[in-house]
């Protein structure tokens, strides 16, 4: 019996350790609502062995015709709306939302090769989490290809995320 409570004892101490480690608290969100996550410099705690977990959006500094910029790791650049407001609902449904789909994920990490950049988190939006970035949401352009930036401007509402270099950790 005093084995297998030690034993009990050790299982919970290493799963305090690994919620602890890995960031382990759990925020709700209501419809329409922001939940924001920790700092994008700091996300790299949520990536598990070097993978982002279940649920992940990964977001990385890669450059781009303009410069450096905010996108996917797939390369999609993300675009913010200057009808949305910091915190607010998302206002591109629709067919807005299918020109300019948002970009969803429960768990929005940075890439471990980025630094200081800021927050990320998500709104709930009839069921759905999308990425947010300073409490903007963020958006792809449709059909754009790998790091192009042609929807950067577009009725001068849809702009690109501007980074610089220095946001990509050389060490």
């Amino acid at each position: 019996m005093r084995k297998s409570g030690l034993a009990a004892a050790a299982g919970l101490g290493s799963l305090v350790l690994l919620l602890t480690a890995c960031g382990g608290s759990s925020g709700t969100s209501s419809p329409g609502t922001t939940s924001t996550a920790q700092p994008a410099a700091q996300g790299t705690s949520a990536l598990l062995n070097g993978m982002p977990g279940p649920g992940s959006t990964v977001l990385h500094v890669q450059k781009s015709d303009l410069g450096y910029v905010l996108a996917l790791t797939n390369g999609q650049v993300v675009y913010v709306y200057d009808k949305d407001s910091k915190g607010g609902t998302p206002t591109c449904t629709g067919s807005c939302a299918a020109v300019w789909p948002p970009v969803t994920g429960s768990k929005p990490v940075v890439s471990p090769a980025d630094t200081g950049l800021g927050t990320l988190g998500t709104v709930t939006v009839g069921g759905i989490k999308q990425v947010t970035y300073n409490g903007m949401p963020l958006y792809t352009f449709k059909g754009a290809k790998v790091l192009t930036t042609k929807g950067n401007g577009i009725g001068g509402m849809w702009h690109v995320i501007k980074l610089s270099k220095d946001n990509i950790n050389s060490a």
